[in-house]
């Protein structure tokens, strides 16, 4: 019979994760987050949710970490920048000659929580070889990340909703590890570091952030991008040249910009921050899912990704270029209908790019 190892303790939890890169370790209890689960029930009541599901599916689950661990005990969280050390910090867009570019957020360069992920789940197994449950969790429904982060004392909620981590900024993933374990939670939350500055809501491009922390995912275009459907016309030229994600809340944030830099990884591989939209257009489902893998797509339907890459060509395309209006006009005259609702729309905003050059 296999003799149980020693728990491990908070302190080699620790060494552990920063020998993989994770220098932020939190703990707190098992206890329902009932502050949050409230907080998603009246959002939800509100329409703030727009139809996204995530932690808002169930509520009741996703505040609850024992549903995801029975008899839990402990919740021990963790914060993995993605912040990566590259110079220049972001990228520049590819010359307008090269044809138009769609811009990705941050987070979605590479996939960050796949380290993260495999970091706790090797943990989970060192817990659950000391005779305790233990499950990993990384971008998960199970658990709002967020709120665990916040109540085992790892930051505090920016006006932006985003948890901003202090001498740190905001530029990180979320994981955690539920276990019946029992390890000593974080007395006191951090303190609010925002302070009356309001530059995320003021430079939301739609004005998402519609009160400090709550944000209207209906014209959130991080979300707009993920929605299945049309996109509302307001929103279209408000993309630009975003394909997924947006990074404008955070890339507002003084305490963010000035402070991240501190928490940098390396870059594992080259990152997709700008991917060439005539390629998302006419590459097959296969290249395109293997370029796209690791981004959330609606029932892993690529048409939402053809459909942003149509609005962002007409943003950005040249007006003059023939290979921009040669694809969009295949796809107007293609049997999708959504698709070709968005490429007329793509050739009528050239259109009025060319003839009305101060057209943003």
């Amino acid at each position: 019979m296999r003799r149980p190892e020693p728990l491990p303790s908070i302190h080699e939890i620790r060494e552990a994760l920063a020998h993989d890169g994770v220098h932020h370790v939190g703990v707190t209890t098992a206890d329902v987050l009932t502050d949050t689960r409230h907080e998603l029930h009246r959002r939800k009541a509100a329409d703030l949710h727009d139809g996204m599901a995530f932690t808002y599916r169930k509520p009741d689950r996703s505040t609850d970490p024992g549903r995801a661990v029975e008899g839990a005990r402990s919740v021990i969280v963790a914060a993995r920048s993605y912040l990566t050390d590259t110079e220049p910090p972001s990228p520049p867009p590819p010359s307008p000659e090269s044809g138009p570019h769609a811009r990705v957020g941050r987070y979605a360069w590479i996939d960050h929580y796949a380290p993260l992920r495999t970091s706790l789940r090797q943990l989970a197994k060192r817990i659950r070889r000391a005779d305790h449950r233990a499950v990993a969790f990384a971008d998960d429904n199970a658990l709002v990340d967020r709120a665990v982060a916040h109540r085992a004392g790892l930051g505090w909620y920016g006006k932006n909703a985003n948890l901003l981590l202090p001498g740190a900024g905001s530029w990180f993933v979320l994981g955690s590890i539920v276990t019946t374990a029992e390890y000593p939670p974080a007395e006191t939350p951090v303190a609010d570091g925002c302070g009356s500055c309001r530059r995320c809501i003021d430079d939301c491009p739609t004005g998402a952030i519609v009160a400090p922390g709550v944000i209207d995912a209906g014209r959130c275009l991080s979300w707009v991008l993920q929605k299945p459907g049309t996109i509302p016309e307001h929103f279209r030229v408000a993309i630009h040249d975003r394909i997924y994600g947006c990074d404008d809340c955070q890339t507002a944030c003084p305490i963010s910009v000035r402070l991240g830099p501190r928490s940098t990884v390396p870059l594992d591989g080259a990152a997709d921050a700008w991917i060439d939209a005539l390629w998302l257009l006419t590459a097959d489902d296969t290249a395109l899912l293997d370029r796209c893998h690791h981004w959330y797509i609606a029932d892993r339907d690529l048409r939402w990704v053809r459909r942003n890459a149509l609005v962002v060509a007409g943003n950005v395309g040249h007006p003059a270029d023939g290979r921009v209006a040669g694809v969009l006009e295949q796809y107007r005259a293609g049997i999708d209908p959504i698709l070709a609702e968005h490429a007329a729309w793509a050739l009528a905003r050239l259109h009025d790019r060319r003839t009305k050059p101060t057209v943003s």
